[in-house]
Formats: C-alpha cells, sequence, structure tokens
C-alpha cells in the first residue's frame, strides 16, 4: 500500500496522545523513503524569549518518524521509539516549521531516520535530530 498525506493524518489521529496531536502537525507530503510534517507557530509552544520550545520540536520529529516509518513499510506497524538524539542550531520565532524525516535503513525490527526542522521560508536547519525506531509489528 502506498501511505498518502491522508493515510499520514489518519496514522496520526489513530496512533499519537492526544496531547502530540494538540501541537496542531499536519502531513505535508509522503513518500516511499520518508515523509514531510508541518508544525504550525503557536505562542503556546514559545519558551521564555520568544523561540519555539527545543520539547516541541523534539515531539514533531518523534511523531514525524512514526509517519515516515509507516511510509517506507507501506503502512502503519506498531512501532516504539528507540533513540532520538537532537542538535538545535538556530531558534525559530514566529513561524512554522517543516519536519522532514528521511528514513535511512529499514530493517525487519529497526528502522533509522534522519530528521531535518527548518524555518518556513529559510534554508538552514533550525534543528536536526536521529531517529531509532523499534518495529513491533
Amino acid at each position: 500500500m502506498t501511505v498518502k498525506p491522508a493515510d499520514g493524518e489518519k496514522i496520526l489521529r489513530d496512533n499519537v496522545a492526544p496531547w502530540v496531536l494538540e501541537l496542531g502537525l499536519t502531513v505535508e507530503e509522503v513518500g516511499d523513503g520518508g515523509a514531510t510534517l508541518r508544525l504550525p507557530w503557536s505562542d503556546r509552544l514559545a519558551r521564555e524569549g520568544g523561540g519555539l520550545s527545543g520539547q516541541a520540536l523534539m515531539a514533531a520529529a518523534d511523531t514525524a518518524t512514526v509517519v515516515a516509518v509507516a511510509a517506507a513499510k507501506g503502512g502503519y506497524v506498531p512501532m516504539t521509539t528507540v533513540q532520538l538524539s537532537t542538535s538545535f542550531q538556530r531558534p525559530v520565532v514566529g513561524v512554522d516549521v517543516l519536519v522532514a524525516v528521511r528514513i535511512t535503513k529499514l530493517g525487519r525490527t529497526l528502522a533509522f531516520a534522519d530528521v531535518t526542522m527548518t524555518a518556513d521560508g529559510r534554508s538552514e536547519p533550525a534543528a536536526r535530530a536521529t531517529a531509532v525506531y523499534a518495529l513491533m509489528g
């Protein structure tokens, strides 16, 4: 099965925690090797000084990886985060963030991904992450 953006939206609704849904993530693109989600700007997600909080960026990266792994597998399978490492490179203030995930290796029991988070309209990443997921189904 080819996973489309609407399928990615359903994966989010059916499989992530309610508080994650409150981030307002939307699926922009889905392909066999990855996915791109949009994290909309919200003052509720800003920390002191007005920058988007790292916790929100990490949650977005983790969640976008779920959609990317599902796309690579041809549909959702039970999975869980094994490792998520994030490097923050520049602040995001007042704009949405595009969260682009590329699956670098899809094995039988583990999936590996690179995540690039870029403020909308900018070319330099605001943050980068690597993720490892255990595939349980």
